[in-house]
């Protein structure tokens, strides 16, 4: 089932996500419909939150970039953890489900080490480099209430003002479910 996307605005982008265990209810299926979901709106990952769980679960499949330096990852993390960044820095155009139609470059580092589990629990400590770091990366800060524009500079931010104005409204047309925050 292809869930809506929580559009910039809504409080649930902005929590840190929770651990689970496996008996977080219907936890298979909620899985089985971020992959839906984010096949669905042409994305690389797809965080919880992103389907307003505010639960520490992310998916990701580069494929999209797949080339000989860059192998395809597709994997599930769940309750994951970011054990150290390493490697140069390097900027790179970001964009985001929850922020259609905005891309800015983001530095990040080309290395990690992440421990986490997958959709059956078992865990895993593994390294990851070059896009795969990266979508990790984005996906992982969605988990801990942040956003990519969260590490653009305060001057782009205030460039973007009214457009992250007129997303959280409900302005931004797209070809997925959007759920628009809730104005008081």
């Amino acid at each position: 089932m292809i869930l809506p996307i929580i559009a910039y605005g809504d409080p649930v982008l902005r929590k840190i996500g929770a651990q689970i265990t496996p008996d977080y209810p219907d936890l298979e299926a909620l899985i089985s419909n971020m992959w839906e979901t984010m096949y669905n709106a042409h994305g690389v990952g797809l965080a919880a939150p992103q389907v307003g769980k505010a639960i520490n679960l992310f998916i990701i499949d580069t494929e999209a970039f797949e080339n000989e330096e860059y192998p395809i990852e597709k994997k599930v993390f769940i309750n994951s953890e970011i054990l150290s960044e390493s490697g140069e820095k390097w900027e790179f155009e970001e964009g985001c489900l929850s922020i259609p139609h905005i891309r800015e470059n983001v530095s990040r580092h080309s290395n990690l080490r992440i421990r986490y589990q997958n959709e059956f629990f078992e865990t895993f400590e593994e390294n990851f480099d070059g896009i795969a770091a990266r979508v990790i990366q984005h996906e992982y800060d969605h988990c801990k209430g942040k956003l990519f524009v969260d590490h653009i500079s305060q001057l782009k931010r205030r460039l973007l003002k009214n457009k992250l104005i007129a997303i959280s409204k409900g302005g931004a047309r797209v070809d997925y479910k959007m759920r628009i925050p809730v104005t008081r």
